[in-house]
């Protein structure tokens, strides 16, 4: 597919822009990620991963404690209450390790589906494709789906994307809508995708 060959051309090396060791900083970085950006949440997590280094000290913080750790991210609030309880699963039921499937993630306060495959992808290299919110709209202005739902576009895109692509792809569409394809005024005349861009031809 030629949208995918120019994709694959225009961002060769990109990866997660969040900053992670292993597979608990990156869950516990994207729980943090949602409607806030990955720059803010880095900042966040270069004080955070060294006062709790594991899932055993995060699920030992008082509400308190840990809103103030984070009070700079979006929804912290809810975050830190979520990211506790994820702690103490994580500690009761999973002996403090990282669950490597997407039914145990989705078990852990505040990871949803989007989340899971995250830290499927990009922790343990188990292929899936994350539908964040520029996945979402680029799939859909490029014609890759018309799904009305972030599952409906996640199951569309893994029908027509190679299986061995499907973590790359995630990384060239969110590198594509942060740099080009923006929600409002997307530098449509700059684009490399232009000639195959449903949205660029319906409204030129």
């Amino acid at each position: 597919m030629k949208i995918l060959k120019l994709l694959k051309e225009t961002y060769p090396d990109v990866e997660t822009a969040l900053d992670f060791e292993n597979p608990y900083q990156l869950l516990v970085a994207t729980i943090l990620s949602a409607q806030t950006t990955d720059i803010q949440v880095n900042k966040v997590t270069n004080n955070l991963f060294p006062k709790y280094p594991s899932p055993k000290e995060l699920s030992e913080a008082t509400q308190e404690e840990l809103e103030n750790d984070i009070k700079t991210i979006g929804l912290y609030k809810n975050k830190s209450k979520n990211l506790i309880k994820t702690g103490k699963i994580l500690m009761e039921k999973f002996n403090g390790v990282i669950p490597d499937t997407r039914e145990g993630l989705m078990e852990l306060p505040g990871a949803g589906r989007k989340t899971a495959n995250v830290v499927l992808s990009n922790a343990f290299n188990i292929p899936a494709i994350a539908v964040d919110t520029h996945v979402f709209r680029v799939s859909r202005r490029l014609g890759l789906s018309q799904g009305k739902t972030p599952d409906e576009v996640e199951q569309d895109l893994m029908k027509i994307i190679p299986k061995e692509d499907w973590k790359d792809a995630h990384h060239w569409l969110i590198w594509h809508g942060r740099l080009v394809c923006k929600a409002q005024n997307p530098n449509c005349q700059s684009c490399p995708l232009s000639s195959e861009c449903c949205f660029f031809q319906n409204s030129h």
